[in-house]
Parts: C-alpha cells; structure tokens; sequence
C-alpha cells in the first residue's frame, strides 16, 4: 500500500486516524498503530511482514542484551551490524554480486531470484540506529518489545522514509500528545506532500520514462529527459517525506525535515545538506565518524568520504549505476575543497554548476545500464541529432510544459518567502491561514480526481 492510493486515502488512513482517537491510553495507541503498520505494510508484503517481525525481534533482544551486559559489548554491536547488514546483503544485493563475478569470471553461477522486500534499507537503518545507541549509551534498551516495534514499524515511514534515529524518537514514543491544531497542521503537510507526488512528479515521471524507454537519444530529447527526471525524482521523494511528516504530526509524532531546497544549492557539499537530509545524518553519525571523519588527515578524510558516498550510492539501489552516482558527488565533493575557484565563483555560476552536476549525476542514477546513462550523457554534450524528435514532440504537451512551471516554482523557497512576509502585518495572518485551508482543499480534491481517472502513478522506492 502506497500513500498516493484510493485504498489508503479512503480507508486505510480515515479508519487508523478515527480508531487511534478513540483509543483513550497512550499503551493501547502504541499497539494500535502496530497492528495498523503490519498490516500496511503486509497489504503489499504479505510474506515479507514475517521478516521484519524477525529483524524488530533481532533488534530487541540485542537491545536488552547490551543494556544488561557489562563485558563485551562492542562484540555484541558488531554482531549486531554484521546480521542487520548481512540481512540486508542476501534480499537486496547477493544477485548483484553473482551477476558481477559471473560478467567478471564469465561463470555461471545461478541468482538467487528473492523478491526484494519493500522498504527493507529503511528498516534495516533504523533498526541499527537503535541498536547502535543503545551501545553508545544515548538510549537504553527497552523493555517493552512493543516500542522497539513502533519504532521500526510505524507505517508513516517504513517504506519511503524518512530514517529516523531512535534517539530523535524514543521520548515521542512513551510521551506525546495530538491536538487539533497538530492534526489540522499534519493534514495539511500531508496534502502538499500528496500534491508533489500526484501532480507533479507524476506527470514529470511520463515524459522522463517514455524518453529513457529510447535507445538513440537526440540532445533535445536527452535534456527534456534529464529535466523531467530531475524533477520528478525530487517531487517524488520529498512529497513521500512530506507525507510522511504529516502523518506523524496526525498521530503526535514530530519527524525532522528530510529535504529543504536542494536546488537551491551553490556547492554539492551544500547540496548534501539539503537532499535526503535523515540519510546523509545517518551515514555521518554511523559511519563517517566512527571511521574517523576528518581527524586523521586529508588522505584518510578523503577516503571516509568516498566510503560514504560509496555507501550512499549502494544503499539507494542494487545497481553499480547506483555507485556510480555516489561517488560522482563525492568526487565533486572532493574538487571543492581541492579546487578553491569552485568556491570563489559569482553565485550564479556556482548555482549553475551544481545543477549541472546534480543533474547529471541523476541520469546515471536513472539509467537502467552504464551504457545507456552514457549514451545519454553523450546525447546531451554531444552534437544533436533528429533521429527521434518524433518521441520528443509527443511529450512536449501544454501539460507538461505547466507542470514544469510549477516544479520550477515549486523547488523554490517562494511559498516559505510569501509567508514571512505575511507573517510581518498581523492583518495578513488570518488571511494567509484561510487560503492556506482552502488552498489544502483544492488540492486533495485535484489529486483524488487524478488518481480516481487513473493516471500515471509509479512508485520508485522499489529498489530502495
């Protein structure tokens, strides 16, 4: 079940938010929103909710066993990430590594074929966040196996994120409270969130796929493929963090902001401040510094970058395209502190060139093979060509040219400027509050009628 269907605006969400409120005890809510995350999570994985059980009891138990042992505990922790990983490893990537010792070795040894489970990068995250501070001692270990469980489970964000650590939520989790106010806030949230995902990424995902589904590609059609994507991807995602947000405000949870303007950005280290924010902490508290981040040298600061970035790269998907893209940003990441010039630059230029980067960088990400994310590039640097302008002219409609307006739009901090600015006259607050509802309204009623007609409606976290 996706957030962007009928099934869970009509049903799924309406019966969860009315039952969680009629529910009186804080106890008694926690195990209802399990029993509803479960079963969210097994309407699409009905087989796969068994693992997770297994991964949220694995986690547990290591949880109480580091809070009562007194010896060993880093042995207890490193086994802990060596089983979560290793889980992670056999569904998302044991048939990549039998592909590329078979195109290497020209063996042929048979794949495995396990469906991969949705959303398991994002759990398998989590649950190592508990684990790991409850060993670093920013948590302890829970007792109740049923907040470990809300913790890993709670459907809001266990396919399609945010990560959430557990020491951002283990207080939410035995205390919190849900008021009118919040929930009219996280309806809201959850509306813009909808919006980004139905009317714009969407539409945006028609052009870019039916341009990628081409074998030549001419240099228009590269860029309007390459833009398309560059929206898409961002819509996609942060609408789904959005989303996410909002549901936790409806439910008195409060998650940290996942994307603020990335393309906004003048430097790709900036970039990485603002894009996927809760992976790019989670990477830096769990692995960049216990590799030793930047104390032990350039050298040594340069290689735990591009291990991250490694690491972020795969954890995104079970393709080396995937990599690729990883340490293409970590690259650049690199040249900026290499290469002082980058910084110095006028601040358009720098804004320039990011997007450039940024853009690029996500035609790799995109592509279903190294050759065709290079024919691609190449079309789009290349010499053009009128060998498909036929595909092209068919998606260059007055829809999507609007709703790349919108996405322009969209990606700027325009809404934020307008409501400071409101914000200044007290007059203008009620008026801003009052558009803002009906505003909402408009859009949940625009995104129902796209969804009810049909449209377009991929869901790209599958390889995540």
């Amino acid at each position: 079940m996706v957030f962007s269907s009928l099934v869970f605006l009509c049903v799924f969400l309406p019966i969860v938010l009315l039952g969680y409120y009629l529910i009186p005890s804080l106890k008694a809510k926690n195990c209802f929103l399990i029993a509803a995350s479960l079963l969210f999570y097994a309407y699409g994985e009905p087989v796969y909710v068994l693992l997770m059980l297994g991964s949220i009891l694995m986690n547990y138990g290591f949880g109480r066993w580091l809070e009562a042992a007194n010896r060993g505990r880093k042995g207890i922790t490193a086994l802990a990430v060596v089983l979560n990983l290793g889980l992670l490893f056999v569904f998302k990537y044991l048939d990549m590594m039998i592909q590329t010792v078979n195109q290497l070795a020209g063996s042929r040894f048979p794949l495995a074929g396990l469906a991969l489970p949705i959303g398991i990068s994002f759990f398998t995250f989590q649950a190592l966040s508990y684990v790991i501070d409850v060993y670093r001692g920013e948590a302890k270990g829970e007792k109740s196996l049923a907040c470990v469980m809300l913790y890993i489970s709670f459907f809001p964000q266990l396919i399609a994120g945010p990560i959430v650590k557990y020491h951002d939520i283990r207080e939410q989790i035995h205390d919190r409270k849900g008021d009118p106010s919040e929930i009219a806030f996280g309806l809201r949230r959850f509306i813009l969130g909808l919006s980004k995902k139905v009317l714009i990424a969407n539409p945006m995902a028609v052009t870019a796929d039916a341009l990628f589904a081409e074998q030549v590609f001419s240099t228009p059609a590269a860029w309007t493929a390459a833009v398309a994507y560059l929206f898409q991807i961002y819509f996609d995602f942060s609408g789904y963090s959005d989303m996410a947000i909002g549901l936790g405000h409806m439910f008195g949870f409060c998650f940290l902001e996942n994307f603020k303007y990335p393309y906004i950005s003048k430097s790709i280290q900036e970039f990485w401040r603002r894009w996927h924010i809760s992976l790019s902490t989670w990477l830096k508290e769990y692995l960049y510094i216990p590799l030793g981040g930047n104390r032990r040298g350039k050298v040594r600061t340069c290689i735990n970058k591009l291990i991250v970035f490694f690491a972020t790269g795969l954890w995104h998907g079970a393709n080396w395209t995937f990599v690729v893209w990883g340490l293409w940003h970590g690259l650049w990441m690199l040249a900026e502190e290499a290469l002082p010039f980058l910084k110095k630059m006028p601040g358009f230029l720098r804004h320039l060139y990011t997007l450039l980067v940024v853009c690029v960088g996500f035609v790799m990400f995109r592509a279903d093979s190294f050759g065709q994310g290079i024919r691609m590039i190449g079309a789009m640097f290349g010499k053009a060509s009128l060998s498909r302008q036929p595909a092209l002219l068919a998606q260059l409609t007055p829809l999507f040219f609007a709703t790349l307006a919108f996405a322009v739009i969209g990606s700027l901090p325009v809404a934020k400027w307008m409501k400071c600015r409101m914000y200044q006259k007290k007059t203008w607050v009620r008026i801003w509050e009052s558009a803002g509802f009906l505003y909402s309204l408009a859009l949940l009623v625009l995104c129902l009628l796209n969804l009810s007609a049909g449209t377009y409606n991929p869901f790209i976290y599958f390889r995540f």
